[in-house]
């Protein structure tokens, strides 16, 4: 078998890895919010790079301790996009994406390509449908005040 062989499906899980992250970053860009489209195609594919390297580089049968790894590292850039002020935490929610969409690299990393894609669209159906409902309960909240 050629080397070709064994990277060409490697650099397919990578790109599929991108495409997914741009999904999800596209609708933070929509949104004109942090860490989009490009960061998180980013993330993506260096957290399935990350993984796939992993996988492939199996010392003594601990191949997941570069991938617990990658938690760690998109754990402190999720919390460098997060700002507290006196009466409210912003960021949440991208800091959530950063970390959605490692592990959504991670997952084709692993050759689970259609739970990463499922995964994927059901994201985006969370961050777009639940947007106004989270609007709608943020006005009735404050109404309260």
């Amino acid at each position: 078998m050629t080397e070709l062989n064994i990277i060409l499906p490697l650099f397919f899980r990578i790109m599929l890895a991108g495409v997914l992250g741009a999904m999800i970053g596209a609708e933070r860009d929509i949104s004109h919010k942090n860490a989009g489209l490009r960061t998180s195609s980013l993330i993506a594919i260096g957290s399935c790079l990350f993984t796939i390297l992993s996988i492939e580089s199996t010392v003594n049968g601990d191949n997941f301790r570069i991938a617990a790894q990658i938690v760690s590292g998109v754990g402190f850039i999720g919390a460098g996009v997060m700002f507290k002020s006196e009466h409210a935490v912003r960021g949440l929610t991208t800091a959530t994406e950063i970390w959605l969409v490692a592990a959504i690299g991670m997952a084709v990393g692993m050759g689970f390509e259609l739970l990463a894609f499922m995964v994927t669209i059901f994201a985006i159906a969370i961050i777009v449908l639940l947007k106004p409902l989270s609007s709608f309960l943020e006005t009735l909240g404050k109404n309260e005040e």
